[in-house]
């Protein structure tokens, strides 16, 4: 009975890792499309409020250290790789949980796309640009996005899911 049961959590946590790498490969495939059709400074507008960039961002969220001399290329990296690790473990945890797990696995999958450019490239490719008359958000990507729904889901599963279970358990 225990081995049927670690069987079927091994393939959860299997499923959970496909839809990561999934989610990786559009990242990179979308990034890839960016470079091969966008030159460097061009804006492409596509809305009123919404355009494709293309740009190198070698820092972190809303350029953190991007001028830092190149250090920080490799200090984001390690902060990933130890994130990524963490991830893995809490996914393998909760992965009968689908709500928390898809909020681990967008977040696993936003720093392994970024963490591959960032050791490949140096620095994250960043192409969408969201923007309002004089108001302009860093571009970000894929990637970015990812890590910002899930962290999203992990935050409302925090303070409403999680919280509303115990207070039935409660009553």
């Amino acid at each position: 009975m225990c081995s049927a049961l670690r069987s079927l959590e091994v393939k959860r946590f299997v499923r959970w890792l496909l839809l990561a790498l999934v989610l990786v490969c559009i990242d990179q495939l979308t990034k890839q499309l960016i470079v091969r059709t966008v030159g460097p400074f061009d804006v492409k507008q596509i809305l009123p409020f919404f355009a494709i960039v293309f740009a190198m961002n070698p820092g972190a969220a809303f350029s953190l250290l991007a001028d830092a001399g190149g250090w920080q290329r490799w200090f984001f990296s390690v902060i990933a790789i130890v994130a990524v690790g963490f991830l893995l473990v809490m996914l393998y945890r909760n992965s009968k949980d689908r709500l928390l797990s898809f909020g681990f696995v967008l977040i696993l999958s936003g720093a392994l796309g970024n963490l591959i450019d960032r050791i490949m490239l140096g620095a994250v490719i960043d192409f969408i640009l969201i923007h309002w008359r004089d108001f302009r958000w860093p571009a970000f990507n894929v990637a970015d996005s990812c890590i910002s729904i899930g962290a999203g889901i992990l935050l409302f599963d925090g303070f409403f899911r999680k919280r509303s279970e115990e207070h039935k358990s409660l009553s």
